[in-house]
């Protein structure tokens, strides 16, 4: 009886993590790495930077710590890095994580200000 229990869970945690919500995760925009990127309907260019700038400290502060700890990795098993291509993937993607949901923290701040990418 658990047996079969176990299983119809496993089941049904291997059918919703193949599943996702429409639109989820929402990729960030390709082109959405400097002020000039976004546009606002008669939103003046240094207002678009001011937002901006606001935008990108608070993806930084949001996501500061991961990348504090991805340094510190880093720094700490430089050989290990070098010599391992496992141990150099890891890091490569611990850190393209990070870069994803800084920008992804940084374009969601953005749409929520009204900004819209070119």
């Amino acid at each position: 009886m658990y047996k079969a229990g176990a299983v119809a869970l496993g089941l049904l945690l291997a059918g919703c993590s193949s599943m996702s919500m429409p639109g989820w995760p929402k990729p960030p925009p390709a082109s959405a790495a400097s002020a000039s990127a976004w546009s606002g309907s008669g939103v003046a260019p240094a207002d678009v930077a001011s937002a901006y700038d606001e935008c990108n400290a608070a993806a930084s502060a949001a996501t500061g710590t991961d990348n504090d700890i991805d340094q510190d990795i880093a720094a700490s098993r430089g050989s290990d890095i070098q010599h391992s291509d496992f141990a150099g993937a890891q890091l490569r993607a611990a850190q393209q994580t990070s870069r994803d949901r800084t920008q992804a923290i940084l374009s969601s701040c953005m749409e929520k200000k009204g900004f819209t990418p070119r």
